[in-house]
C-alpha cells in the first residue's frame, strides 16, 4: 500500500449538506448475540489491523474491530503465528476474526478454534484479491461458486454459537452483473449473520471508484444487515455510501490508517451535526508515539521498524517534507533512531 492510499483524504471536502442519513451511524444495532455500540467499524486489513492498532481505533470509537485474515489450515495445524494474529484483549470487543480458506470441513473446525480464542463473529473472506489466496480457490475466487461459499458458511454456523458474517466484493471482474446479488442471497440463505460489502470487484484490486450501485442492489436483495466498505475517508465519503446504498453500517479500512481519529470525528458530526477539527500536529504525534510504543510492546523491536515504516507515513500524510522523512525513514535500523527521527520531523510544526 502506497502512504497516498492510506489514511485520510490530504484536501477535506467542506460538507455542503448535513443529511439526516448520518445519524444511523451513532446508533447501536444487534446482530443474534452480538451488540454493536455504534455502525462504526474497522476493516480487517493484512498486515495492518494488529492489537497495537484495534486497541487504538477501539478508543476512538470504533463500534467493532477486526483481526487480519488467517488460515483455517494454520489454525488447525496450530500454527503460532496465525494464534498471534488473533491475540485479542477485551478492551478491544468486540472483535471480528477472519478467516479464509475453501475446505467446509476445515473452515468449520477453524471456526470452533476461532470462537473458543474470543472471537465475537468469525468472518468469511470472500474478498482477498491476491494471488496466493486465489489460487487456492480462497477468498475473492469464492465469488466464482456460490455453492461452495454457501457450503462454507452452513457448516460453520453448524459449529459455532457467534455470528457468522461473509465479506466480499461486487464480483470477480464484472461490475453491474446480477452475480452479486445472487452470491449474497445464497450465503444469506446458508446462515451469515451479515454482509460487508466492498465495492470493487477482484480485477480492480485497490483501484478505481466504488461500485455504490451494486453496494445498494445487494442490500435490497437480502433481509440480513449489509454493511458498505470501500474508500471511507472522509465525511462526504460516509454521506454518500449511506444516501446511495442504503446500508445498516459502515466498515472503514484504509481511510483509519494514521488516522484512528476518523472514528470518533464521524461519531460527533453523527450526534450533533458538527464535525470536529482534523487533529493538530501535536495530537497527531502523541496518538503516533502511542501506536509506536504499543507495537515495539506486542510486536518486538524488530516488527515494530518494519510495522513504523507502514503507519508513520500516514500519520504524516500531507504535512511539509513529508517525502523526504519518508525515505530517511526506510533507512533506520534501530526503534530509538525512528522515534528521534520522527520528533525531529515534528519539532517546527510543534514550535509553530
Amino acid at each position: 500500500m502506497k502512504p497516498d492510499e492510506a489514511g485520510p483524504r490530504i484536501l477535506e471536502e467542506k460538507i455542503l449538506h448535513v443529511p439526516n442519513e448520518r445519524r444511523i451511524l451513532s446508533n447501536s444495532l444487534k446482530i443474534k448475540n452480538l451488540f454493536l455500540k455504534n455502525r462504526l467499524l474497522m476493516a480487517p486489513m493484512a498486515g495492518y489491523t494488529n492489537l497495537p492498532f484495534r486497541s487504538l481505533v477501539s478508543e476512538y470509537g470504533a463500534g467493532m474491530v477486526a483481526t487480519e485474515m488467517v488460515s483455517c489450515e494454520s489454525l488447525i495445524r496450530r500454527n503460532e503465528r496465525a494464534f498471534k494474529i488473533m491475540k485479542n484483549d477485551l478492551k478491544e470487543k468486540p472483535v471480528s476474526i477472519q478467516l479464509f480458506g475453501s475446505d467446509p470441513c476445515k473452515m468449520a473446525e477453524a471456526a470452533t478454534i476461532v470462537e473458543d480464542f474470543g472471537a465475537d463473529v468469525i468472518d468469511i473472506n470472500c474478498g482477498c484479491p491476491v494471488k496466493k489466496i486465489t489460487k487456492s480457490k480462497s477468498g475473492s475466487s469464492l465469488l466464482k461458486d456460490p455453492t461452495l461459499a454457501g457450503r462454507i458458511v452452513s457448516s460453520m454456523v453448524r459449529k459455532v454459537r457467534k455470528p457468522v458474517s461473509v465479506k466480499m466484493r461486487t464480483g470477480w471482474d464484472t461490475i453491474g452483473a446480477t452475480g452479486a446479488e445472487e452470491f449474497a442471497k445464497i450465503v444469506e440463505d446458508s446462515g451469515a449473520s451479515f454482509i460487508t460489502v466492498h465495492g470493487r470487484t477482484k480485477n480492480d484490486f485497490f483501484t478505481g471508484l466504488v461500485d455504490l450501485d451494486t453496494i445498494e442492489r445487494i442490500k435490497s436483495s437480502v433481509k440480513i444487515p449489509v454493511f458498505g466498505n470501500g474508500d471511507i475517508r472522509s465525511p462526504n465519503d460516509a454521506i454518500e455510501m449511506l444516501r446511495r446504498t442504503k446500508v445498516d453500517a459502515l466498515m472503514i479500512g484504509r481511510g483509519a490508517i494514521g488516522n484512528p481519529w476518523i472514528f470518533s470525528r464521524l461519531l460527533s458530526w453523527s450526534r450533533t451535526g458538527i464535525l470536529p477539527s482534523p487533529p493538530s500536529s501535536s495530537e497527531r504525534k502523541n496518538v503516533l508515539f502511542l501506536h509506536l510504543h504499543r507495537m515495539k510492546k506486542h510486536l518486538g523491536e524488530k516488527l515494530a521498524i518494519l510495522h513504523s515504516r507502514k503507519h508513520i507515513p500516514a500519520y504524516t500524510k500531507g504535512m511539509e517534507g513529508g517525502s523526504f522523512f519518508r525515505r530517511k525513514l526506510m533507512e533506520q535500523s534501530s526503534f530509538e533512531s525512528v522515534i528521534n527521527l520522527t520528533e525531529s520531523f515534528f519539532k517546527p510544526f510543534l514550535c509553530n
